[in-house]
């Protein structure tokens, strides 16, 4: 695994080429243009809150380790809207467990967000420091088009400055909205946004994913359902099916076989690699899978 101090010397060489909307050129391999989903493999492994049991979760740190490392095509990150109407990288609707303060993260306005330190939960590997948790404008300049995104819309009262945000940038290709509202991936789409529609193994017994399949595009499904049941999500007629929230290889292969398309990880860097295989070593950014 690579050590913290890896980490960062890695990612101080990325961000000469992250350096936001309007910046310096993407890395010519890929191409003139952002990067959409039409330039995702074939199977799909994602970051899920930058890949929680491996970096602080929701912070740019982690996500930029994450990026670097290489172990994820995707990028995923929770959003929360503030009181003043910006939108935030958070997951809880309270700042107790994953920052040095308490409190609803509505409450708080942009000036009152620059004071707010993430908490780097002690069991992860490295030695992290407090940050602060960046905006999700933030994300976007620094990510956008550089990798493909998720973006959960925890407020569904975001999604019009969302939609903005994303389309100023050009990412309306290259960014995922997620929910677990099949009426709220509906707004999504009538967005002119890419949706992405979560769904526990509870809500899958009893679902019906072939009716969404107009305006979901991208099913993230949980990997513990029953096999029928992801069978069915599979065969839905939703283009792309993603198991969620894998941390090992056997749930992996699993999801798989049962003809899932991508894999949403807290460990990232542990399920990396083909089914019944293992990482083979952890790839950098550029080069190819």
């Amino acid at each position: 695994m690579l050590t913290r101090t890896a980490l960062m010397g890695l990612a101080g060489l990325a961000s000469l080429t992250l350096t936001g909307h309007g910046g310096a050129p993407p890395p010519p391999e890929w191409g003139p243009g952002p990067l959409t989903v039409d330039s995702l493999p074939r199977v799909v492994h994602v970051a899920h809150r930058g890949g929680a049991l491996e970096v602080p979760e929701n912070s740019m740190s982690g996500l930029m380790a994450a990026y670097v490392r290489g172990t994820a095509q995707v990028l995923d990150a929770d959003t929360r809207l503030l009181g003043d109407g910006t939108v935030v990288v958070m997951h809880d609707a309270t700042l107790n467990r994953t920052t040095t303060t308490r409190g609803a993260v509505r409450e708080l306005g942009a000036r009152d967000w620059q004071r707010v330190r993430l908490r780097p939960s002690a069991a992860l590997p490295g030695d992290w420091r407090s940050e602060r948790p960046p905006t999700v404008a933030e994300v976007l300049d620094r990510f956008g088009g550089r990798v493909v995104l998720t973006l959960e819309a925890k407020d569904s009262d975001s999604l019009p400055a969302l939609a903005a945000m994303i389309r100023a940038r050009g990412l309306t290709r290259s960014v995922f909205v997620n929910s677990n509202d099949p009426e709220v991936a509906r707004r999504v789409h009538r967005l002119g946004l890419l949706s992405q529609l979560w769904r526990s193994a509870a809500q899958l017994r009893t679902d019906r994913p072939e009716r969404w399949a107009s305006f979901v595009d991208l099913l993230d499904v949980d990997h513990k359902a029953r096999d029928a049941d992801l069978v069915r999500a599979v065969r839905s007629g939703i283009p792309r099916v993603w198991a969620h929230t894998v941390v090992t290889p056997a749930q992996r292969d699993r999801a798989l076989a049962l003809g899932c398309d991508g894999i949403i990880t807290d460990a990232p860097g542990r399920v990396w690699g083909a089914p019944g295989g293992s990482s083979g070593g952890l790839p950098q950014r550029g080069a190819r899978p």
